[in-house]
């Protein structure tokens, strides 16, 4: 597979998820808007590759500001950095890169070294979420008994995340333990990721992959053919409540009747102690279009109202365990999350 995200000689490339699986598509960028609008349209998405693409697209446009002064220069990277802030409310390692390149170029009155250090910052994020799921996915393997059956919903692999992946992640790193495991994805609608994404990356690993409708979970969980499940997140909350892809909260109501550990993995990027609960979360509503087509076919009615929240929140109380690249935390949650980050 492609990178999901370089720099590459002050560009930004990213690995235009839309097209996939049909083919590999790189998109190379040279203006920041285009950044901001592949976040929009999800040619890179998942929260932590989202955080890494919106930094990128920071240093991106400060490197095309012509002003010479450090006050005109802020004008401008304030009027960059708030295009990329706008393109989606829910991810919020997308605002905690944001808030991290403006203290960056807040640090140097000289504008030509300001332009380099915010370049070495967006680096400087992606390597930290390379790193942190890189070890939190080993920490997720543990978790996992030889011989079982995962199911997973949306995408938390390379893709979402520019680095090891997250939910996937962990399922990789068990893999590569020698684990014999076996995992069912969700097709993910409205817009599919399971089926195009996650099957096509568990595929590349050789991980034995069984492809369900985001309907088929009960039954099979049901049935005992399922035996645990493992998401990633787009926001956690300081009590352990839950934002990710529509259909998780579905998905682990349908596990704690069923007896079937939840288990959600993300970095402490992902986590927003600022907020109490998931009823704080900004939920993105998305364009009609996602639900009535599917790759341009029309699929429903003319005229029928529709709803498209991007994201649900699970709360706390179905989620078994959370999986950080400091620690695996069980309930309660808002002691055990605050403690990763006083250690």
């Amino acid at each position: 597979m492609k990178p999901p995200i370089e720099w590459v000689d002050n560009r930004v490339r990213i690995l235009d998820q839309t097209e996939l699986p049909r083919k590999q598509v790189v998109l190379e960028f040279d203006d920041y808007r285009d950044v901001a609008q592949a976040i929009k349209s999800l040619q890179v998405r998942g929260a932590p590759a989202i955080g890494v693409a919106a930094a990128y697209g920071i240093a991106l446009g400060a490197q095309g500001i012509k002003a010479k002064g450090k006050s005109d220069f802020d004008a401008e990277l304030n009027q960059i950095i708030e295009v990329i802030a706008s393109t989606r409310p829910t991810a919020v390692n997308l605002f905690k890169a944001v808030t991290r390149m403006r203290a960056v170029a807040a640090k140097d009155d000289d504008v030509s070294h300001t332009k380099v250090l915010l370049v070495a910052e967006a680096s400087k994020i992606h390597q930290e979420e390379e790193q942190s799921t890189q070890h939190l996915s080993q920490l997720g393997a543990e978790l996992f008994e030889n011989g079982i059956t995962i199911l997973t919903h949306c995408n938390a692999g390379p893709l979402a995340t520019a680095g090891y992946g997250t939910a996937i992640g962990a399922i990789r790193a068990a893999k590569a333990q020698g684990k014999n495991i076996q995992v069912f994805a969700t097709e993910t609608r409205p817009l599919l990721q399971g089926a195009r994404l996650t099957a096509w990356e568990l595929m590349q690993d050789d991980i034995p992959t069984t492809l369900i409708t985001d309907s088929m979970a009960g039954h099979f969980m049901n049935r005992g053919i399922i035996n645990c499940a493992i998401v990633g997140a787009d926001r956690i909350t300081a009590n352990g409540d839950v934002a990710n892809k529509i259909g998780t909260y579905t998905m682990a109501v349908l596990a704690a009747a069923n007896s079937i550990p939840f288990y959600v993995a993300a970095p402490l990027s992902t986590i927003d102690l600022s907020l109490s609960s998931g009823d704080e979360i900004p939920i993105e509503e998305r364009n009609a279009e996602e639900v009535t087509f599917i790759r341009g076919e029309q699929i429903a009615p003319n005229g029928v109202h529709v709803s498209n929240p991007a994201f649900d929140v699970t709360p706390h109380r179905y989620v078994a365990a959370i999986i950080t690249d400091r620690g695996v935390v069980k309930d309660p949650y808002d002691i055990s999350l605050k403690a990763l980050f006083e250690t």
